[in-house]
């Protein structure tokens, strides 16, 4: 069996990947108001991917406008899906789906999109999916992918920049990983959902997201207990009973946590609406042991005060979830960079994560890179300058710093930005920041 292989258009997207725009940012204004995160995009990537597993319809609702997003509408398309967004809700026909291969030119656009192997696999019992590269951030390893689907019986080989995937049959299977992968748990969790028989992923990643694709699939037809925990068990069922969904995307956790920063950096005093507290304890543990203030609203609200707060510094380690985010390591670090005393950031997920630390010097901060950690001595006040974003977290922690800075500070790589914040700029202007796109 070939798969079908059509033209690749080059995919829509809110904004020019090529675009040379800039955030402009005059620092010193204190935040005050409110403002509703959207859906996060690590979870609403992984639900589209899912949306393969059956050929009738499903509908995601509060997704949010990314790049990714519309990178990802591309990649189904090109597989033969059918997809419409609309505002922030996206609908997936997934009935004409004729193609098991994802090429290079789309998946090297978006790693997430490497989840699509698992569904292929499941669905067609054949998947070729592009290696989707390097990553500024650090190797994100394929071991546990590729080892996974061999439990369940698959032939995994590796080749000129593919990695495919056949079998005969899926058979559940128990299985141990190695370290808490997010891809891996996702991929295997896919594959496994119309394999024959019961999977048991042990040392699975924890995290929301995956909590979130589970309940897809499960409002899909499938049967997946255990997300969430230590222990994920799918009880395989056949494709053809697998129907159209309607799913809620969870609310970005990493963007209730860039506002909760921004408050930091800049004082005063926001409502982040549409947030859950639940996902963020380690975050908001962190935040109240620098000096702010947070109270927690049922049921989706949390309030943030920290005026005339003077920071005091804290060490933080990355770990998988319910560990401190990797993602929400770099924000920390404009507001450790005034705050007094001495912290220390030790990265444990990826190993190329401190990129944004020598931007953060040009503005006047004192950081030192140490292996996997960062120390970070507090000054002062950050100065405004010319900064460039390196990757999405740095682009946004760079604008955490340039609104407590004194003066303006311009930040380019806005692509970055653009694959995983819909409409920041707009939302922190509500909030009374001064900062435009020009």
């Amino acid at each position: 069996m070939q798969p079908k292989t059509t033209r690749i258009d080059p995919p829509t997207v809110p904004n020019d990947p090529q675009d040379d725009s800039r955030i402009i940012i005059q620092g010193g204004r204190q935040l005050h108001g409110s403002v509703r995160v959207g859906g996060a995009k690590n979870a609403v990537l992984k639900m589209m991917a899912a949306a393969l597993l059956s050929k009738h319809t499903t509908v995601l609702r509060n997704v949010p406008n990314l790049t990714d997003v519309h990178m990802m509408a591309t990649i189904l398309r090109q597989l033969g899906a059918k997809v419409d967004i609309n505002r922030n809700e996206v609908s997936i026909d997934a009935s004409g789906v004729n193609s098991w291969e994802a090429p290079y030119e789309l998946v090297s656009h978006l790693r997430a999109s490497f989840v699509v192997l698992g569904p292929l696999l499941s669905r067609f019992r054949e998947a070729k999916v592009s290696l989707p590269g390097g990553c500024a951030i650090g190797e994100r390893k394929i071991d546990l992918h590729e080892r996974g689907l061999k439990i369940l019986g698959a032939d995994v080989r590796i080749d000129h920049g593919y990695v495919t995937a056949s079998a005969k049959k899926l058979v559940g299977a128990r299985m141990y990983l190695d370290r808490p992968s997010n891809g891996a748990t996702e991929n295997i969790m896919l594959a496994a959902v119309c394999a024959e028989g019961t999977t048991i992923i042990e040392n699975a990643a924890q995290d929301p997201e995956i909590v979130n694709l589970a309940d897809c699939v499960n409002a899909m037809g499938g049967n997946i207990q255990g997300a969430g925990t230590y222990q994920i068990t799918i009880e395989g069922v056949p494709f053809e009973e697998m129907h159209d969904a309607v799913v809620d995307t969870m609310p970005d956790r990493v963007e209730v946590g860039t506002f909760m920063l921004a408050c930091m950096a800049t004082g005063g005093e926001i409502l982040i609406e549409g947030a859950n507290a639940h996902h963020l304890y380690s975050v908001i543990s962190k935040v109240q042991e620098m000096g702010a203030e947070v109270a927690i609203y049922a049921p989706d609200v949390i309030r943030i005060k920290c005026e005339n707060t003077k920071f005091k510094g804290t060490d933080i380690t990355t770990l998988p979830y319910p560990g401190f985010p990797t993602d929400l390591q770099a924000l920390f670090m404009p507001v450790m960079a005034v705050s007094e005393g001495t912290s220390i950031v030790e990265e444990t997920i990826y190993e190329n994560r401190f990129m944004h630390a020598a931007e953060l010097r040009r503005m006047g901060a004192d950081v030192v890179i140490k292996g996997n950690a960062a120390v970070i001595k507090g000054v002062e006040k950050l100065m405004g300058a010319e900064v460039k974003a390196s990757d999405l977290r740095a682009g946004a922690a760079l604008i955490v710093a340039g609104l407590g800075a004194e003066g303006i500070t311009e930040v380019t790589g806005l692509r970055h930005l653009d694959r995983g914040y819909d409409r920041l700029e707009e939302k922190l202007r509500s909030l009374g920041a001064e900062i435009w796109r020009r």
